[in-house]
């Protein structure tokens, strides 16, 4: 059922849109929820199978898999104007599934925080990474996601808090970037300023994927730039939400 795929919170009783937020490597999605606050459109976060209150669901073996899922279950969404969000492992879901929902309930607009460009993919790191297990896998990680020191020296918090991650970070290492027609969508690039992952040069490809060059959004911070400022990204979607009912006025009007 696609209702499976997705967490919601107290949405508006007539949403403008529905703004779906895929998650990080080993990300909660119901950590998006409380943007749903001030937000005139329905924020639904994805949750995969195999996570949260699908486990009991076989995971997705591909990145591919996983979009493909996804993306079906937001076509059941075409009823308001649809925008994603993702951050890290959750910007490069996004990403495919706007490609698979280009002739079906095309997105208006792809929020891409905190990635580099698909066509940099799987990085050397991040396949080495993923090839790691236990307290080597816990230090890679640690470097890589900003974990917290006490899980990178606790196995017993590894164990509970990290098969999540490892199972997205051998996702990553398996991705096999497709060239394909670029997108004919508004994209907006959201990262922190102090994010090693994401420096220009590696952001630059992304103006490939998409007719109009995306708009690039720097906030203070490193790759969890919204830990430390929370409103952030949901003022973005506030505005991207305000200007997509604008444009839909416009049309109306035209005609």
């Amino acid at each position: 059922m696609t209702g499976s795929w997705f967490r919601t919170g107290n949405r508006p009783a007539h949403p403008r849109a529905h703004v779906f937020c895929f998650p990080h490597g080993g990300g909660d999605p119901r950590g998006y929820l409380g943007w749903q606050a001030g937000l005139d459109a329905e924020l639904l976060a994805v949750c995969a199978p195999g996570r949260g209150h699908r486990f009991a669901e076989p995971p997705p073996e591909s990145i591919g898999e996983l979009a493909v899922g996804a993306a079906d279950a937001i076509a059941g969404h075409a009823d308001a104007p649809i925008v994603l969000f993702g951050h890290s492992f959750g910007a490069l879901v996004a990403f495919e599934v706007a490609r698979l929902l280009r002739d079906t309930a095309t997105p208006r607009h792809v929020v891409l925080s905190g990635c580099v460009a698909p066509a940099l993919l799987p990085t050397e790191y991040l396949v080495w990474a993923a090839g790691l297990d236990g307290r080597e896998f816990a230090e890679a990680a640690g470097r890589y996601e900003g974990l917290a020191p006490e899980i990178v020296a606790d196995e017993e918090l590894q164990e509970l808090l990290l098969p999540g991650l490892r199972a997205d970070l051998r996702l990553i290492a398996g991705y096999r970037y497709r060239p394909a027609a670029p997108l004919a969508i508004g994209a907006t690039l959201v990262n922190g300023r102090d994010d090693w992952h994401v420096a220009e040069n590696l952001l630059e490809p992304w103006r490939a994927e998409f007719t109009t060059p995306p708009a690039q959004h720097w906030h203070d911070g490193g790759h969890f730039y919204f830990d430390e400022y929370p409103t952030a990204v949901p003022r973005l979607l506030a505005t991207l939400v305000s200007e997509l009912d604008e444009s839909l006025d416009q049309h109306v009007e035209v005609i």
